[in-house]
């Protein structure tokens, strides 16, 4: 019977080890883990991508920004259409990763760069050309960064949503979808 008692509590004292590992990792990881993400991964069309770029005017002497970068496709066509460098801003690792990939592939890799950042904490006075395809309330919360942080002249696009009451210098329909442009005065 004493056998018995002292198994019983062997292995009930081992089961409440894992239980509280298990618990103390998993707070752990929730502690650690990346906000929510704000907006999910949408990928821009490419005759977009290729609007958008168009729109801003990209040249070669351009950095562009891309805020929201998933698989990196708007900075990776800017360096290799236009030779401007880039650089493409996400929260999600995942993201930056198949970013990076994609970089490597289109032999890129040395003009563009991508960063797991939160975009609202990010520098973005370095940028000439800014893209985003983020949602209305976003945008708007965004705005008084890109006022504050960009230097005039630079342009500013989104794919398919404004800024609220700030007008666009011009807007361009591909397919259904609206883009539109702004310069930073």
């Amino acid at each position: 019977m004493r056998r018995l008692t002292i198994r019983r509590q062997g292995v009930c004292g081992r089961l409440l080890a894992i239980v509280a590992a298990l618990g103390l990792t998993l707070v752990a990881q929730a502690q650690t883990a990346a906000r929510p993400l704000d907006v999910p991964f949408v990928p821009t069309p490419e005759e977009v991508v290729a609007g958008m770029l168009r729109l801003a005017n990209v040249k070669r002497s351009d950095v562009v920004y891309d805020l929201g970068s998933g698989d990196g496709r708007i900075v990776i066509q800017a360096a290799k259409r236009y030779g401007a460098r880039g650089v493409g801003i996400d929260i999600n690792p995942e993201r930056i990763e198949e970013a990076s990939r994609n970089a490597h592939a289109a032999k890129v890799a040395d003009r563009v760069r991508f960063l797991k950042q939160d975009l609202f904490d990010s520098n973005l006075s370095e940028a000439t050309v800014v893209t985003l395809y983020l949602l209305p309330r976003l945008n708007l919360k965004l705005r008084p960064k890109l006022l504050a942080e960009l230097k005039p002249g630079t342009r500013v696009v989104s794919h398919g949503f404004d800024m609220g009451d700030w007008t666009p210098d011009r807007t361009a329909v591909v397919g259904d979808t609206t883009i539109y442009l702004w310069t930073i005065k």
